[in-house]
């Protein structure tokens, strides 16, 4: 069985969309395509101008260090670095200097209310708070495009509430197009455009 199968969608840039629909409905998986984590077997994915579906592995990681910014359920931060260094990692790795990279993630960092929290671990900080840096490196490369898989499944309802304003606020002061899969109904409603799915399908989009 295809993980998704028909699939067939245009995201207006500079929207805000939920994917939301049952546990193995093929969420993830559309976003990891968006995201070039995956490649498609058959059908064409264009983001930005740029083929995914045809796109080598350097213009996939690429595109990934450019144009999408990725936030994960799981926040996938080094635990040995510390807050500044994890959201700092994205932009050493593209060759940019130490200092700017360090100024860039200050500045999210304070946008994501962790000021005062540069040279903290993560295990130092709760889990609201190691997402919020996880948003903020993800946003480090300034992309135009920014893909959240879950990105409240693991936090309480406050922590959920500190993260949901921050992406609002990111969509709201820098346009930034986002789509965020979530098992929540209540944040999907919430949200200006939606996708619901069901056995691999989009069985009906909102905007």
């Amino acid at each position: 069985m295809a993980a998704l199968e028909g699939v067939s969608l245009t995201l207006a840039e500079g929207t805000f969309t939920a994917i939301t629909g049952p546990s193995g409905c093929g969420k993830s998986t559309l976003l990891h395509l968006l995201a070039a984590l995956d490649k498609p077997t058959s059908g064409e994915i264009e983001v930005a101008g740029v083929r995914l579906d045809t796109a080598g592995e350097k213009e996939r990681t690429m595109y990934r260090r450019r144009t999408a910014g990725i936030v994960f359920q799981f926040f996938h931060l080094l635990p040995g670095m510390t807050l500044e260094e994890n959201v700092s990692l994205p932009l050493i790795l593209a060759g940019h200097g130490a200092g700017a990279a360090a100024e860039r993630s200050r500045e999210l960092l304070v946008m994501a209310g962790l000021d005062g929290k540069f040279n903290r671990l993560p295990h130092e900080v709760s889990g609201g708070e190691m997402q919020r840096t996880a948003v903020a490196r993800a946003l480090v490369h300034r992309p135009r495009l920014l893909l959240a898989d879950e990105p409240t499944g693991n936090l309480d309802s406050g922590g959920a509430g500190l993260v949901m304003d921050l992406l609002h606020r990111i969509h709201e002061e820098r346009h930034a197009t986002i789509v965020m899969v979530t098992h929540s109904e209540a944040i999907a409603a919430s949200l200006p455009a939606r996708l619901y799915m069901s056995d691999g399908r989009v069985v009906r989009q909102e905007c």
